[in-house]
C-alpha cells in the first residue's frame, strides 16, 4: 500500500475557476506546439531542407511522446517530492522548453557567433535547428505528462469529463490566441524589438505563455505528497520500461479498446496537424496568388500568416465547441448531466437530456467527420476550399482531444475506487486555507481527499495515472512513425518538379530552396496545376485510417 499526506486542492471560489485554474497551463502548451505545427515545417524548408528529410525531422514528436510521457509519468508516480508528484517536472520542463524556443527562433543568430560566413553556417544553423526542435517535443512532453495527470489525480470520477473538458477548453483558447497573432502582421505591429521575422517575434511570446500559464496551474494546484510508493515486482536496472512494458501487458480491456482506436485516430491526425497549415498556403501560392504580386522578402511569414488565418477559423469553431459539446454529451459514469453549465443553460441541457449522445458516439461522428472532410483534400483546387475542409475539422479536433483522456480518466480512477466502501470525498481549497474544517457544508465543492491514513483500500494501479497517460500516448505516437515513412515516401515520389508544391508559374513565387527566392531556376520546366499536390494526398491517407477508428471506436460499446 501506498502511504500518503496532504490534500489535493484546487485555489478558486467556484468550480468553474478551479477547473480553469487546474487547466490553464494548457493554454501556453497548445500556443507553442500551434506554432511549432504552423511554422517549423516551412521554417525547415527555408533553411534548405527537402520535404523528404523534413517528414524525417518530425519523428521528433513521435519520439518524444513515445519515450518521454510514459517515462516522465512513471517518475512522477513514484516521486517522494514534498511538492507534490507533478508540478516540480511541470515546472523544470516548462523551463527547458522557454530555453529552446529562443535557441529555435534565434538559430541563424546564435550560429553567426561562432561563424560568419552564410554559406558555412547552413550546415550548422540546420543542425541546431533540429536539435531545438527536437528539445521542444521532449520538453513539452514531459509537461504535457504531468498536466494530464494532475487533472486525474485531483478529480474523481464524476468530474473526469468536466477536467477533460476544461484542459479541451483551455487548448481551444491557446489555438486562438496562437492563430491569431500568427495570421497578425507582428513585426508590423510591434517592430523588431522582439525580432526581425514573424517567426522570431512568436517564439519569443510562446515562451511567455508557456512560463506564465503552467506557472499558474502549478500555483493554483496542491497535491497529495507521496511519503512510501508500494513495492513492486518490477526489479532491475531497467526498472521503469519494465513496469511500463508490464502495464501494456496488463491493460484492462476497455483501457485496451480506447489505446487501439486512438492509435487508428492519429494515423489520420498526425499529417493534419503538421502540415495542414503548409498545405493551405502551398494551395494559395499554386492557384489563388494573383498574378501581378510582388513577392514578399519574409515567404516563411507570409505562408504562415495564410495558413494561420485559415486556422483562426477553425480554433474558432474547436473553442465554440469545446465549451458547448460537453454540456450535450452524456457523462461517461452514467450521470445525468456533466456537471458543469452556466445556470442560464442548465434548463435546456435539462430539456434535451433524453437526447443527448453519450461520449463513445460523439467520438465516432468527430471521426466519420474528419475522414469526410479530409478524404476531399486531393480535390482542393482553391484556397478557399481548401479553408472550408480544415475548418470542418474544427468539430472533430475538439472531440479528438476530450474524448479518450476523459474515458482514460473514468477508467484509472474506477481502478483507484474498486472494491473501495465509499468513494474519497472532496472539498474546495480556498485561498485561505487555515480553517477548512470550519467551513460551512453549502462551501463544501470538490477538490480534496480524505485523510490517507483512514482511506479505503484502494488498487494500486489506480495510482499509476502517469504510467497509463503516458500508454495512451504511446498508442498517439506510434501512428506517427508509421505517418511520418508515409509521407517520406509520398513527398519523395511528388518533390518539386513532378508535385507543383509552391507555385511557380502563377504569381512568380517558386518553392525554390525556401530562402526567399522568387525566380525558378533557369533549367526548369513550367510545373503543371494538374499533378498531385503531396500533403493532400497525405490527408487523404490519413482519412482512410480514421474510418477505421471509427470502427474501433465502436467496439468499446461492447465491452
Amino acid at each position: 500500500m501506498a502511504t500518503w499526506t496532504g490534500t489535493p486542492g484546487v485555489r478558486g471560489g467556484s468550480e468553474t475557476a478551479q477547473m480553469a485554474l487546474l487547466t490553464f497551463g494548457a493554454i501556453g502548451i497548445t500556443f507553442t506546439w500551434g506554432i511549432e505545427m504552423t511554422y517549423c515545417t516551412p521554417y525547415l524548408l527555408d533553411l534548405g531542407l527537402t520535404k523528404s528529410n523534413t517528414s524525417l525531422v518530425w519523428i521528433a514528436g513521435p519520439l518524444s511522446g513515445l519515450i518521454v510521457q510514459p517515462v516522465v509519468g512513471a517518475l512522477a508516480d513514484a516521486s517522494t517530492s514534498k511538492y507534490g508528484r507533478r508540478r516540480p517536472l511541470m515546472l523544470l520542463s516548462t523551463a527547458m522548453v522557454a530555453v529552446c524556443l529562443f535557441v529555435l527562433g534565434f538559430t541563424k543568430e546564435i550560429v553567426g557567433l561562432v561563424q560568419a560566413d552564410e554559406e558555412k553556417a547552413k550546415g550548422p544553423t540546420i543542425a541546431l535547428a533540429v536539435l531545438a526542435i527536437y528539445a521542444v517535443d521532449f520538453a513539452i512532453n514531459a509537461v504535457m505528462s504531468c498536466s494530464r495527470s494532475l487533472i486525474v489525480d485531483t478529480l474523481t470520477v464524476d468530474k473526469q469529463q468536466t477536467g477533460a473538458a476544461w484542459f479541451s477548453r483551455m487548448s481551444s483558447v491557446g489555438h486562438v490566441v496562437g492563430y491569431g497573432l500568427g495570421a497578425a502582421d507582428l513585426v508590423g505591429i510591434f517592430g523588431e524589438w522582439m525580432g526581425d521575422t514573424q517567426f522570431k517575434q512568436l517564439t519569443i511570446i510562446a515562451m511567455v505563455f508557456m512560463v506564465v500559464t503552467n506557472g499558474i496551474t502549478c500555483w493554483a494546484v496542491t497535491e497529495r505528497v507521496l511519503v512510501a510508493a508500494p513495492p513492486s515486482d518490477v526489479k532491475g536496472h531497467f526498472q521503469i520500461f519494465r513496469q511500463i512494458w508490464s502495464t501494456i501487458l496488463n491493460m484492462p480491456p476497455r483501457v485496451q479498446a480506447i489505446c487501439r482506436a486512438q492509435f487508428w485516430s492519429w494515423l489520420g491526425w498526425f499529417p493534419y496537424m503538421f502540415y495542414g497549415t503548409t498545405w493551405i498556403g502551398e494551395t494559395y501560392f499554386r492557384y489563388d496568388v494573383p498574378k501581378d504580386a510582388v513577392a514578399s522578402g519574409d515567404m516563411l511569414g507570409d505562408m504562415g500568416r495564410i495558413g494561420s488565418t485559415s486556422m483562426v477559423i477553425t480554433s474558432m469553431i474547436t473553442f465554440t465547441s469545446a465549451f458547448v459539446l460537453p454540456l450535450l454529451v452524456e457523462s461517461p459514469d452514467r450521470k445525468s448531466a456533466t456537471p458543469w453549465m452556466p445556470q442560464s443553460m442548465s434548463g435546456f441541457v435539462a430539456r434535451l437530456g433524453k437526447y443527448r449522445p453519450n461520449i463513445l458516439t460523439t467520438w465516432i461522428f468527430g471521426h466519420l467527420v474528419f475522414s469526410a472532410a479530409m478524404s476531399l483534400a486531393p480535390f482542393a483546387t482553391s484556397y478557399r476550399f481548401a479553408t472550408l475542409l480544415v475548418c470542418l475539422c474544427g468539430l472533430p479536433w475538439t472531440i479528438a482531444m476530450w474524448a479518450p483522456v476523459a474515458l482514460l480518466g473514468v477508467e484509472v480512477n474506477r481502478m483507484s475506487t474498486d472494491g473501495a466502501s465509499t468513494p474519497p470525498q472532496y472539498r474546495r481549497v480556498s485561498h485561505n486555507d487555515d480553517n477548512i474544517d470550519g467551513e460551512d457544508e453549502d462551501d463544501i465543492e470538490m477538490l480534496s481527499a480524505e485523510d490517507p491514513m483512514h482511506a479505503p483500500e484502494v488498487k494500486a494501479s489506480g495510482e499509476l495515472s502517469g504510467i497509463y497517460f503516458g500508454i495512451l500516448n504511446i498508442f498517439t505516437t506510434l501512428p506517427q512513425f508509421v505517418g511520418t515513412f508515409i509521407n517520406m515516401i509520398i513527398f519523395a515520389i511528388l518533390e518539386p518538379g513532378k508535385s507543383l508544391d509552391v507555385g511557380v508559374g502563377h504569381g512568380g513565387v517558386s518553392a525554390g530552396a525556401g530562402s526567399g527566392d522568387t525566380s525558378a531556376p533557369e533549367d526548369a520546366s513550367e510545373p503543371t496545376r494538374d499533378g498531385p499536390n503531396a500533403i493532400a494526398i497525405s490527408l487523404f491517407i490519413g482519412a482512410m485510417s480514421t474510418v477505421y477508428a471509427a470502427w474501433a471506436t465502436r467496439k468499446l460499446r461492447y465491452l
